[in-house]
């Protein structure tokens, strides 16, 4: 199975992603973005965006197939705003059997920003994501979970994960 924690930068996907990992027996955390980093540098920055690259989507839906083989449960925390993107590793997983439980985090602009401002690495870019993400998100593009963690501790907001697998 694998737990996909979706939302903006600084919504709060990792911290989930940490306590839920804590939570769960046999489960690991896979961050997609460290093959984009290395597609990145490999490629010199050819792309403003490594999820761009389609070999990133193509590895990463190989990895997580190849995880499934070897793990319970797959945390990902990843924001993907492209639903085609999404769609395409989604795809290939469940073709092969995989269940996918996808989660979307949501909160109001100015926590996203306060959270991104109480971060040691927020990045310039992770800010300039926000609307779009908040955007994104708030339309029906992507199926999965909803929920808005604005009044959530990180505790509240795995445990309706917990609840919904």
């Amino acid at each position: 199975m694998i737990i996909w924690i979706n939302g903006s930068f600084g919504v709060g996907k990792t911290s989930t992603a940490k306590l839920l990992k804590s939570k769960l027996d046999k489960s690991i955390i896979y961050d997609p973005e460290e093959i984009g980093g290395f597609l990145s540098s490999l490629f010199n920055y050819e792309k403003d965006d490594f999820q761009d690259y389609e070999l990133w989507r193509t590895l990463n839906s190989d990895i997580l197939k190849y995880m499934c083989s070897i793990y319970e449960t797959i945390i990902v925390p990843m924001t993907i705003t492209n639903n085609h993107y999404y769609k395409e590793i989604v795809n290939q997983l469940e073709i092969s059997g995989i269940k996918i439980n996808h989660f979307i985090l949501c909160a109001s602009k100015e926590n996203i920003i306060r959270r991104l401002d109480s971060r040691e690495n927020s990045t310039e870019w992770a800010y300039s994501q926000v609307d779009k993400c908040i955007n994104t998100f708030e339309s029906n593009k992507f199926k999965g979970k909803k929920i808005n963690t604005d009044n959530m501790t990180v505790s509240d907001v795995v445990n309706i994960i917990i609840a919904s697998i």
